[in-house]
């Protein structure tokens, strides 16, 4: 019996302190992945701050999580998403954001960088093209 793959999409809406709604979604992510499911991880509105370089949270007391993201390639995870409004519409691009690298230990291949920008038509066919989503 072959194992079924569901493709699962992770859609991150939230900020990323002020709530648990973030650091839950990346507990999620990581679990969906060491499941071995089709795994992509999604940020748009404040979800986009989830992504951003230099984060000190220790003003808020606050656990800065957001090293794990570099580690989502390390568990798969090679589809990560940025909706391009949403990033624009708070000032940032996509310099602002974290890279995330990407190796596959049996070819070999290498991908520097896995977060991809995307407009809203892209956004919109991969939600289409999900089993299932999940929104944070």
């Amino acid at each position: 019996m072959s194992e079924v793959v569901k493709k699962f999409m992770y859609l991150n809406r939230k900020a990323p302190y002020g709530t648990i709604y973030a650091w839950e979604a990346l507990e999620v992510v990581l679990i969906g992945a060491a499941f071995d499911q089709d795994v992509s991880v999604m940020f748009l509105d404040d979800g986009v701050y989830q992504l951003t370089k230099g984060q000190d949270t220790k003003g808020i007391g606050m656990k800065n999580f957001s090293p794990t993201f570099r580690t989502l390639g390390d568990y798969e995870v090679k589809k990560v998403y940025v909706d391009r409004a949403s990033m624009e519409s708070r000032g940032l691009t996509q310099e602002d954001l974290v890279e995330i690298a990407w190796e596959d230990f049996e070819t070999e291949e290498e991908i520097d960088n896995i977060v991809e920008v995307i407009d809203s038509a892209r956004v919109s066919e991969l939600m289409n093209e999900s089993d299932a989503i999940f929104s944070f």
